[in-house]
């Protein structure tokens, strides 16, 4: 199950992304996955910034790579020039070199590398996840759910196709969130007894629809 960040947490994690942190280092140290650091981060200081930071980190990294790797070669080549050097003079001062070991090729060990899609471990059950009482949701002016593909979610494009084609739906922990994606010619309701999705979900499935999407989790019906 997806770990759900307190608002500590969370103004924590962009404090830390402003100062230059990696979202890798965030999602260790928070003990999340990199789709929850990044999900946060965008919400809290919009996509334009939150790319804009990136870039500037992703250059950082880069140039302080090349100096570490430039600095590892010089010292790398200054040893052998070093080792040569000391071997070169040792053997000067011997009459007879030391006895050169047999060298034994070893063939190569042949694993067969697993290339399958990647499996989904993002889902969690419909009756594993505690959501509060209350929640919300998006309709159009006839109650009608809004069904997209779970391709359509930019933070799970990380899953395999074959997932990414299911039909979902969304639902929203907080009616701030839901308004600020509502569009006009759809409104905004209230779900009183979160319940009604166990109640619903074969339902739900009957229509094609076996993810639902919320916050940070995607649960499977």
């Amino acid at each position: 199950m997806a770990k759900r960040l307190s608002e500590k947490q969370k103004k924590t994690i962009v404090k830390f992304f402003l100062q230059g942190r990696a979202v890798d280092n965030l999602a260790e140290e928070f003990d999340c996955s990199k789709t929850t650091i990044i999900r946060n981060l965008k919400r809290s200081i919009g996509d334009d910034k939150y790319k804009e930071l990136s870039d500037q980190s992703k250059t950082t990294d880069q140039s302080i790579n090349s100096q570490e790797e430039k600095d590892a070669f010089e010292r790398d080549n200054f040893s052998e020039k070093e080792i040569s050097n000391e071997f070169a003079e040792d053997n000067l001062l011997k009459e007879d070199f030391s006895p050169i070991t047999p060298f034994t090729e070893i063939t190569p060990l042949n694993f067969e590398i697993e290339d399958s899609l990647q499996k989904d471990l993002s889902s969690v059950s419909i009756n594993e996840v505690n959501l509060p009482k209350i929640v919300y949701m998006i309709v159009d002016k006839e109650i009608e759910l809004e069904v997209k593909y779970l391709k359509e979610y930019p933070d799970w494009q990380f899953l395999a196709k074959d997932e990414l084609n299911r039909k979902t739906i969304a639902i929203y922990l907080d009616l701030k969130i839901a308004k600020r994606f509502c569009k006009k010619e759809q409104k905004v309701i209230k779900v009183p007894n979160s319940d009604v999705f166990k109640i619903v979900a074969r339902l739900l499935q009957s229509r094609g629809i076996t993810r639902i999407v919320s916050d940070d989790q995607l649960i499977a019906l």
